[in-house]
Formats: C-alpha cells, structure tokens, sequence
C-alpha cells in the first residue's frame, strides 16, 4: 500500500511546487516590474493634511500633451508643476481654499492653443483630505471652442480629474472620482430620454460581454464563479499598463489584455479547479475558493496599482451627434467590438462541432463523456475563453466609462450576477438579454430616481422577474424533487 501511494503523493508535491512557483512568479513580476511606475502615478496622495490638485493637459489629436508649465497660487503660497508623460501634474496643498490654476502658454505644443482661453487661471475649491483637478484641452488655432471644464465635484480619498467621453453611463457603485460619468442630459442639441436610452443599450451590451463567461463557466460546470470580477479588472488593469507604462497602442493594449485573461482562466482551471473536480469536492466549496480568490486578487491590485483610479487613455475622445443623441467615437468602436464578439460567440455555439460539444455538456456532462466527448477538454477550453471575453468585457467597459481602478470588476460583479440570473443561469442568450434589461433599467431609473439608486433599481426588477419567473427570462424550468 505504501508503494502505491508513493507516486500520487509525488505527484502532489510536484503540482503544489508548480503552483507555489506561480505565484512567486506573479507577485516578483507586479512588485518589480510595476513598482517604479506606480510610485510616478501617486506622487501626491490625500490624506488628513494634505490635499492635492491634479491637473490634466491632453488634446483630443493626439492624447496626453507633456511638458506643459503649470502655476498654482492660493493661500499665501505659489507652486509649480510640469506635465508628465501621461499629461498630468499633481500639486500637494496643505491649506484649504481657493487656488488659482494657470497654464503657461508659452510652454504649449507647437501650433496650438488652448481650446478655451477664457477658462485659464481657474479657480479650484480645495478641502484637505481631497482631491480636486481640471482638465485644460490644447486644439490647432482656430479651434477653440470653450470645451475645458472643471473634474466632477471630489470625494474622499479619490482623485477628481476632469469630464469623460461617456455617453451617460457612470462608473461603478464606488467609483468615487466620477471620471467617465457624464451628464446624462448630453450636450446641446440632444433629448434626454434618447440619450438616457443609447446610454442604456451601450452599457447593456458591454456588460453582456463581461458577464457572458460567467454564464458559460456555471452552464458547465455548475460553479458559480465570484473571482470573474477580478478578471474584468485584469484586463481593464492590463490594457492600463500596456498603455500608459509600455507605450503600446490601444489595439495592441486591447489583445495583449484578452489574451492575460485567456492564460488567467487556463491557470485557474489547470491548477485549481481541475483538481478539485477530479477529487470529487463540491460546487458549495468551489464556489468558496473562488471568494478567495476574489478577495486575493482585489488585495493584489490593490497593492500594485493603488486605489487611484487608472484610465487607459487620456485623451477625451470626439462626440459624434446622431439625430437626438451623441456618442462619443470611442464609445462606438467598443459597442462594435461587443457585438461582433458577442455574434461569434453564438455562431461558434450553435453552428460548429465545439459548439455543439459545449452545450452537449452543459445539457448532461455524464451522457456526453459517453459519446466520446473529451469533457474536461472543452471545460477547459471554457474557462480560456470565459476569461478572456471577462477580460475584453474589462477593456471596452473601463474604455467606455474612461476609468478603471482595483476593485473595477468586483463593483460591477452583482450587476453582472444579476444580469445572467435575470436572462437564466446557464444560457448564453439569456446573459445578453438580461445585460441589456439591466442596463436600460439602469439608466432610465434616473428619470424617477436619484443617481445613486440606479443599481439598486436594477436589483429590485431582478427580484421582480424571479419571483414571477424563478428560471429567469430565457432559462428552462427545472423540476425540484
């Protein structure tokens, strides 16, 4: 009996040496690597003496303007500051008040101005313990146009920069700093009630996205999977890095993001939940590993990226009018993106093989290892590409809403829940269809409702429909008993 055990044993201290491996490999690659970049991204953090005021310089051409002479002046005191790479200057201030903000024009790009005079030297209420910022946009001569504008009014703790290219949609729940919220009145010449529609459709469908593997993980598995928010979060993080510390260009930030939510999802199955499978433990226990993996993950970005929000790009992308709503550009491309991923998604799973063996074993994993299907194949097959659209999701989302943070995805995760429960657990379908009630309820609460309860408005028609439709809306009634 010993000899026999000597091999599975072996074996376990092997897997569980590959695995200890990972992990110093990961945490040695996010101290390292990510460090250096980090310290530059809070050079002033609020606290209860000090505040700061981030200003931002950037132009809708060509993004993120450097080396720009900035002029603070307020309570007995003057300071200055220069734009970095990425168009910001942050100025710690340790008396609250009015200060004055001015530009020095003369340090301005080359063949441009700023797009509103009028607004420079402009005055910024500072608290301590907060953070307050403006935004000032640069344009060719000629091309001003009175766009800079003052960053939604600062909370606690959360940097404050300026207005996002939002097409009405907040952030998420405690997304504090409100970069990406925009007024969901649009701008001159659109109809409210349009625009809060477009708003709704357009976050429906990223959330569709995000949400979708979630729904494709509990269909085959039965494992509903509360670390797929840190997914998101990895891929809104990735395309953050690849962008502002790796000098990447966006589409290229975009696959670089999919694929480390791909190889994320292959390394959670092969190492965590494939064993557990084989060794018979339960859905309940799987499902409290990956809490803890969820709260693992939130911890770790924490600790490398800080709790400063993290927008990918810093340009503010061009609004286009469309008849009684505009959308900005940006905005457009994502929902494109969305829904050619979501259109390939359903046409692999009703119209290839590999679609077919999918849903045969999310009918019945038993009968289809009967006919030959290599189940734990197309599992794994399946975590690959649910992380991966979680991690797309990510992407277009923190691109959408012009900001992502640490807690990103774990914000966003009980809509995301909601959205697959409300459409019906287990069917793809039914998570782009729930995303997209979920998404218009959120938005047009707003008509009835205060800003703040337009989440929980979405979980009150969540509970509405289940208790009319247990299984959901497209979800097949199952007989208990």
């Amino acid at each position: 009996m010993r000899a026999l055990a000597c091999p599975d044993r072996t074996v376990a201290v092997r897997r569980g040496a590959a695995f200890l491996l990972l992990l110093l490999l990961m945490t040695w690659t996010t101290t390292v690597v990510a460090a250096p970049a980090r310290a530059a991204a809070t050079a002033c953090s609020p606290d209860d003496a000090t505040a700061c005021i981030n200003v931002t310089v950037t132009s809708p051409d060509t993004g993120p303007v450097a080396g720009v002479r900035l002029t603070v002046e307020g309570g007995g005191a003057e300071a200055e500051a220069t734009t970095d790479a990425a168009g910001r200057a942050s100025v710690p201030i340790t008396e609250a008040g009015d200060y004055t903000v001015t530009v020095d024009e003369s340090t301005l790009p080359g063949g441009t101005v700023l797009r509103d005079p009028a607004a420079n030297a402009a005055t910024v209420a500072v608290v301590l313990g907060r953070s307050a910022g403006r935004i000032f946009q640069v344009v060719p001569p000629g091309a001003e146009g009175g766009d800079s504008g003052p960053a939604p009014a600062p909370t606690d703790g959360a940097t404050s920069e300026g207005p996002a290219d939002g097409d009405g949609a907040t952030p998420a729940p405690d997304d504090e700093t409100g970069e990406g919220a925009e007024t969901t009145a649009g701008g001159a010449g659109t109809n409210r009630y349009a625009q809060l529609l477009l708003a709704g459709l357009v976050f429906g469908v990223l959330l569709a996205l995000a949400s979708l593997g979630a729904n494709l993980i509990y269909g085959t598995t039965g494992l509903s999977n509360f670390a797929h928010g840190e997914l998101v979060t990895l891929g809104g993080m990735t395309a953050f890095m690849a962008v502002q510390w790796w000098d990447l260009p966006l589409w290229l930030a975009v696959v670089v993001a999919t694929a480390a939510g791909a190889l994320a999802g292959w390394l959670l199955n092969r190492f965590i939940f494939a064993p557990l499978r084989r060794r018979g433990v339960g859905i309940t226990q799987q499902m409290i590993v990956t809490i803890g993996l969820a709260l693992a993950g939130l911890s770790l970005f924490l600790f490398v990226y800080g709790a400063q929000p993290a927008p990918i790009v810093s340009g503010i992308s061009e609004r286009i009018q469309v008849g009684p709503v505009q959308i900005s550009g940006q905005s457009l491309l994502s929902v494109a993106i969305a829904v050619v991923v979501l259109a390939a998604v359903a046409v692999t799973l009703s119209r290839t093989r590999i679609g077919r063996a999918t849903r045969a074993v999310s009918d019945n994993p038993a009968l289809a290892a009967a006919t030959g299907i290599k189940v734990e194949s197309i599992i794994s097959g399946v975590w690959v590409v649910s992380a991966a659209l979680a991690s797309l999701g990510g992407v277009l989302l923190a691109l959408y809403l012009n900001s992502t943070r640490f807690n990103f995805g774990s914000t966003l995760l009980l809509l995301m829940f909601a959205a697959i429960t409300l459409g019906g657990l287990g069917s793809p379908l039914g998570a782009v269809v729930g995303a997209l009630v979920i998404g218009l309820v959120v938005e047009l609460s707003t008509i009835v409702l205060p800003s703040d309860m337009r989440y929980a408005s979405a979980l009150v028609i969540l509970i509405l429909v289940l208790l009319i439709r247990p299984q959901g809306i497209l979800g097949r009634a199952e007989r208990i008993g």
